[in-house]
């Protein structure tokens, strides 16, 4: 009898043991990634084939900036003079002289100027959004009715462009120095401030407010004592990101007059050969201008909010290398003191904080920040007597020129509106279309869990980093202004710069799904790619979806700035309205605006909720 030794089981491949395992029904939310995903990219693709890109547009989108960097070179810097000479042969040889310090200390003048209607703006919104966040708040709004009134001031608020509240209080101020473009910041960033307070009031411990109530408090105590310190250090780092976003968006302000950086661009881009030649140094000193500004933001917010950033920007980077130098060893010893203390003793300690270098140096900081905005207002001095004398009869008064009712759309027809539309939601779609390939690529391979090594890491999330540093507006208004007039290069300007935004979110989702089962595909025998493809997309795919909405929400209203410096669309049509004070037509425009912020976010609404 011959006995056959049993022969060794042959190892599965990992590819067939999955596709073994029964798969569950998708979920809903599963089914609405997806599908948002396709439906994008879809529309992206659509968008790209009706602004008509070709090889041909793209080889006269290249002479264009060919042509635009010889007019720009050589750089003509503050405080130097070039001056060109044609010699015999038809070459043009150029000097550089210097002309003194006068230039720099104008510059100088300009950059403070910026700076004090940024924070002066910013500032009033903080103020009004206070009231607009308390009645937004379902937990705090005396009334559905208010809640409603006040969700519809925010979404008004981030629909109108500050160019349009710019122009309107020029026109009913007039004269009135920087009054018009503190208000304008101020109302349009309510529509954002506001948002992110009321959401912040909603997320509050209702521990404190109910037991002020039950101890007798009114409503005024329940808010200003129970919500107001709970929700305090969220409103303190929003209003200085929001500070952020209008220095960046002070370059189209200076496109309708309002002086600062923005000014003196636009000056240059329509100031000739001897401008265009000051046009990179401006781009530069308004990058370097948004660079210190954000770490003076995050050095703000971990001083005067007593945390550790966490965000990856260049302003964060640098204030936790500066919050490890300085804080690390206090922060450990107060730990274990607390630790230490029961919760009688902790309170004591509480109502009797001594006066140690933290707290001294907390204390400053918060009257370094009261003393920048009240001299951001005596700097900007608004003449704030021009808004009791508005001349409102000019605009209000159906049988003035300048009447503002009835809206309508002037010499265009409502096909020559809606072709506007379609163009500026196609240049919105596009630039989302050319972000998201891009950052398929640059996000992942800056997350930690993706890349292959801390070198590929780190060089790709430099790369993020240097596209976010630079402000999108001023790369869409320089390339739009070298690349040509027109969509495509709308398109391509929002494309380029929605990738230092979008990469970013995606790597930061990638590194913060659960390890769990990338762990498990990996012990399985896994590849890389397997656990990639397998582990790491299935479970970012929700977050990837809001993130998409996101960058398109933000597209939209990008793409509709974009259009008052010539990428066409409805913004284009909205220029022309307000350069030519038909505030009838500009009110019809604006209400379109508002028709499709409505739309977009409603949508964003929607998915959202269906994700969860």
């Amino acid at each position: 009898m011959t006995i056959v030794a049993p022969s060794k089981p042959v190892a599965e491949p990992l590819a067939e043991r999955i596709a073994r395992v029964p798969h569950p029904a998708p979920r809903l939310s599963t089914i609405v990634s997806y599908g948002t995903i396709i439906v994008i990219l879809g529309l992206g693709v659509w968008s790209f084939i009706g602004l008509d890109y070709s090889i041909k547009s793209m080889e006269t989108t290249g002479k264009n900036i060919s042509r635009f960097l010889g007019m720009a070179t050589p750089m003509q810097w503050p405080g130097w003079d070039v001056v060109g000479e044609r010699q015999a042969d038809g070459t043009a040889v150029f000097t550089t002289t210097w002309v003194g310090f006068e230039p720099i200390w104008q510059m100088f003048l300009t950059i403070v100027i910026t700076l004090a209607l940024v924070v002066a703006g910013t500032a009033l919104a903080a103020v009004l959004s206070i009231p607009v966040a308390y009645g937004a708040a379902r937990n705090t709004t005396p009334h559905t009715a208010v809640l409603a009134l006040c969700r519809g001031i925010g979404v008004v608020a981030r629909a109108i462009p500050d160019v349009v509240f710019v122009v309107i209080f020029a026109f009913l101020w007039f004269n009135s120095g920087t009054l018009p473009a503190i208000i304008a910041i101020g109302l349009h960033s309510v529509g954002m401030i506001s948002k992110m307070f009321a959401d912040a009031i909603e997320q509050v411990d209702e521990g404190p407010r109910l037991a002020i109530r039950s101890a007798g408090g009114s409503k005024s105590q329940e808010f200003w004592s129970g919500v107001v310190p709970q929700v305090l250090p969220a409103w303190v780092a929003v209003t200085l990101h929001r500070a952020d976003i209008n220095l960046r968006g002070t370059v189209i302000l200076g496109v309708v007059g309002v002086i600062g950086i923005g000014y003196e661009l636009d000056g240059a881009l329509h100031g000739g050969p001897a401008g265009m030649r000051r046009v990179i140094p401006i781009v530069v000193i308004i990058i370097a201008l948004c660079v210190v500004f954000e770490i003076v933001s995050s050095l703000l917010r971990t001083r005067l909010l007593g945390v550790r950033p966490t965000g990856k920007g260049i302003g964060d980077t640098v204030a936790r290398a500066v919050s490890r130098k300085s804080s690390g060893d206090v922060r450990s010893a107060t730990a274990i003191q607390a630790k230490t203390q029961d919760r009688n003793a902790r309170i004591e300690a509480a109502m009797h904080r001594p006066w140690n270098r933290e707290r001294v140096g907390n204390t400053m900081w918060v009257w370094i920040g009261i003393l920048a905005v009240v001299g951001a207002f005596l700097y900007a001095a608004p003449d704030v007597s021009k808004m009791f004398t508005p001349a409102w009869d000019e605009i209000v008064n159906p049988e003035r020129d300048r009447a503002i009712w009835p809206p309508h759309f002037g010499s265009k027809s409502w096909a020559d509106v809606l072709a506007a539309v379609i163009t500026t939601i196609q240049i919105a779609f596009a630039a989302t279309l050319m972000a998201t390939i891009i950052s398929a690529v640059v996000g992942p391979l800056s997350a930690r869990n993706v890349a292959p090594n801390s070198w590929v890491r780190n060089t790709f999330r430099g790369i993020t980093l240097f596209i976010r540093a630079i402000p999108d507006l001023v790369v869409a208004i320089l390339f739009i202004i070298a690349a040509g007039i027109g969509p495509q290069a709308g398109a391509l300007a929002l494309g380029i710069g929605g990738i230092g935004l979008l990469a970013k979110l995606i790597g930061d989702s990638m590194e913060e799904v659960p390890n769990g089962p990338e762990r498990a595909l990996a012990a399985a025998g896994g590849t890389r790619a397997q656990v990639f493809f397998a582990s790491t997309v299935p479970m970012s795919v929700p977050a990837l979806v809001s993130h998409l909405m996101y960058l398109l929400e933000q597209n939209i209203r990008s793409a509709t700035l974009l259009g008052i410096v010539g990428a066409g669309g409805i913004g284009f049509l909205l220029m022309n309205a307000l350069q030519g004070r038909h505030f009838d037509e500009v009110l019809a425009y604006v209400l379109v605006i508002i028709g499709m912020v409505v739309v977009v976010e409603s949508a964003s609404i929607l998915i959202r909720r269906a994700l969860k």
